[in-house]
């Protein structure tokens, strides 16, 4: 009996390339295959800005000048010493202390064409003025951070060992990697501000905090989430928990404080070729302009301080001729800008504040002000109404009243070492 198996047809043309079939990368095809754009154009993602809201605000009435004078009484001394029977003492007088400052003016604009307006897929007008109200925000926010993280009343962190023992820093440059903001620096902190009788704002003092820095104090213990108080009413702008009578802000405008550019921008360069006996001159790994500095620039070497008398790039390296000459330098040691740490970290700038420490100023009627103008509102100067611009501007000042109701604290970070200065 046989066996017979069925045939099977198979068509092997159906494995030919058709090389006629259009596909998207197809000669002639290519110049109608256009991008996707996307209409929902991407937001910047916007800073809390939080350095106005604990300062007093005294607004300079229309008229009434550029200037504005604070005055503060100074405490009378304790009356000791006791009274004579029927003799009347001598008595006192009261002193007062003034402080003056000057409203400053600020803005910004930008030009858009009407052809520019007419083809762009994106409306030019609109996000010229989202971008100009970010800017204006980050802008009057800084001048405000920048008078109050400049006061004379300031702390940093001690050094703390791999023991646990604790070392006295008594200046930026001398902070390291271990000076941190722990639990113990924020009691230390508040403790300065209650030994001045500095009033509490609301039921707590306030530090404005960078992420780098509260990323660490929430996992400290004795933290409260904001989300856990007992009354969460009357919640800052910002604000991120407490710890130690302290409520804390956030904002990645807390000031940081980096190394001084050394050239081209760079704060931070790295040794190339290592040196291992007497030498004024370094070869680094980045490649910088050629210069010779009309003052020597100060600098730190592996943490020791020194200057740069020179700079010069031959064949893609770069050579740095220094002022006092090194014996041994280790490839990838680090020269610094001074500012900073001596190692070139970044110094984290946290601010404890109370009640009237520190006020902020404008002209009435001169705040923040958004201005646009329209096609054909520039009159004789624009005769084919062919621009418009939008801008703002506003009147400012601030300024620090009382230097013992807030407390810089200066410290390094674990979460951001390097954090470019802001």
């Amino acid at each position: 009996m046989f066996n017979i198996r069925p045939y099977l047809r198979l068509n092997l043309r159906l494995f030919d390339v058709d090389l006629n079939v259009q596909t998207t990368k197809s000669p002639g095809l290519t110049d109608g295959m256009k991008t996707y754009y996307e209409d929902r154009l991407i937001d910047y993602a916007e800073p809390q800005l939080v350095h106005d809201q604990f300062g007093d605000e005294y607004n300079i009435p229309k008229h009434g000048g550029k200037i504005i004078e604070f005055r503060k009484y100074l405490p009378l001394p304790k009356a000791l010493n006791q009274l004579i029977e029927g003799v009347t003492p001598k008595g006192g007088k009261l002193e007062m202390s003034t402080l003056t400052a000057e409203v400053g003016q600020y803005g910004y604009y930008i030009t858009i064409s009407d052809v520019l307006e007419l083809a762009h897929i994106d409306p030019q007008l609109e996000q010229a003025t989202k971008l100009l109200g970010s800017q204006a925000g980050r802008t009057l926010d800084t001048i405000t951070r920048d008078v109050i993280t400049a006061g004379t009343n300031v702390s940093y962190a001690p050094k703390v060992s791999a023991a646990g023992a604790e070392t006295e820093v008594l200046s930026r440059a001398d902070l390291d990697d271990t000076a941190l903001l722990t639990t113990r620096v924020i009691f230390k902190a508040a403790a300065k501000l209650r030994r001045m009788n500095a009033v509490p704002i609301d039921d707590c003092y306030v530090a404005i905090v960078h992420p780098n820095v509260s990323c660490d104090l929430m996992l400290s213990d004795g933290w409260i989430d904001v989300h856990k108080y007992a009354q969460p009413d009357n919640i800052y702008n910002g604000e991120i928990g407490k710890l130690g009578g302290v409520r804390f802000v956030e904002s990645t405008e807390a000031r940081i404080i980096g190394p001084a550019a050394i050239s081209d921008g760079l704060g931070v360069l790295s040794v190339k070729t290592a040196i291992n006996s007497s030498s004024s001159s370094i070869v680094i790994n980045e490649e910088l302009t050629e210069a010779t500095p009309a003052e020597p620039i100060p600098v730190y070497i592996n943490g020791s301080p020194n200057t740069i008398t020179a700079i010069a790039t031959t064949g893609g390296n770069t050579t740095l001729t220094i002022g006092t000459a090194v014996t041994s330098l280790a490839a990838g040691a680090k020269i610094t800008g001074k500012g900073a740490t001596k190692s070139g970290k970044a110094v984290y700038c946290t601010l404890f504040v109370a009640q009237n420490a520190y006020g902020r100023t404008a002209l009435k009627n001169g705040g923040l002000q958004h201005i646009i103008k329209q096609l054909g509102s520039g009159g004789t100067a624009d005769p084919l109404n062919q621009r418009a611009t939008t801008g703002w501007k506003a009147t400012k000042v601030a300024e620090r009243l009382v230097e013992e109701y807030m407390v810089r604290v200066e410290h390094c970070s674990e979460t951001e070492p390097y954090a470019a200065a802001n």
